[in-house]
C-alpha cells in the first residue's frame, strides 16, 4: 500500500495552505526553495493551474497518482457533475470519515488507525483506508482501542456537529454516515473543475 512519505511542510508551503492539518509557520510562509521569498514567479499557465489543483487534491486526501486516477475514472462514470462526484467519492473514503469524525487528528493518522485494525464498520473490523462508505454505515472505534491515547486526545474538544452528513455518538464512540455530502458542505479549497479539464485533455 503506497503513501506519500516526503516532506509535508514543503508541500503545505508550495500551496500556501495547511494541506496536512495544523498551520503554516508565519516565518516560512513563502514557497519552498533557496530563493522562495525573492524569486519572481512566472505567470502560471492554464496547464500549471490545473496540475496544481490535482496535486493539491491528491496531497489533501492522501492518495497517490494511480489511486487518484482510478477515483476520477469512477467519478466520470457516475451521473451528474464529474468534479463534484470526485470530491464526494474522496469524502466517502473510510480514512477521511474517521478524520472528519474527529477520531484522528489528521487524515494520515486516520489512515494508520484503519490500517492497524482499530476501526470497525457496522461492527466488523475494516483495515482498508480507501473503503467506500455507504449511506447508513456506522463507523466505530474497536472496543480494545477505545483507550488509545491518540484517539482520546483527538476526540477532546471536537465539534461533532460540524458536518451535517455525519452523526456522532460519544457514548459508543461511533459515527453514522447519514448521507453523501453536497459539494457546498465540503470545506476543502479545491477547484475541482480544473482537475476535470486536466483529465479531459
Amino acid at each position: 500500500m503506497g503513501k506519500y512519505i516526503g516532506p509535508k511542510t514543503k508541500i503545505a508551503r508550495r500551496f500556501g495552505e495547511p494541506i496536512y492539518g495544523g498551520q503554516i509557520s508565519e516565518k516560512r510562509n513563502v514557497p519552498p526553495g533557496q530563493h522562495g521569498a525573492a524569486r519572481k514567479r512566472k505567470k502560471v499557465s492554464e496547464y500549471g493551474a490545473q496540475l496544481s489543483e490535482k496535486q493539491k487534491a491528491k496531497y489533501t486526501y492522501g492518495l497517490l497518482e494511480k489511486q487518484f486516477a482510478r477515483t476520477y475514472d469512477h467519478a466520470s462514470r457516475m451521473g451528474g457533475i464529474t468534479g463534484e462526484n470526485l470530491l464526494i467519492l474522496l469524502e466517502c473514503r473510510l480514512d477521511n470519515v474517521v478524520y472528519r469524525l474527529g477520531i484522528a487528528p489528521t487524515r494520515a493518522a486516520a489512515r494508520q488507525l484503519v490500517s492497524h485494525r482499530h476501526i470497525c464498520v457496522n461492527g466488523e473490523v475494516v483495515n482498508i483506508p480507501s473503503y467506500e462508505l455507504k449511506v447508513g454505515d456506522v463507523v466505530s472505534v474497536r472496543e480494545k482501542s477505545k483507550s488509545l491515547e491518540v484517539i482520546t486526545d483527538s476526540l477532546t474538544g471536537v465539534n461533532h456537529s460540524r458536518y451535517a452528513w455525519l452523526e456522532w455518538d460519544g457514548a459508543t464512540m461511533s459515527g453514522k454516515f447519514i448521507q453523501k455530502p453536497e459539494r457546498s458542505e465540503i470545506p476543502e479549497n479545491i477547484k475541482e473543475q480544473f482537475i476535470v479539464e486536466l483529465y479531459s485533455k
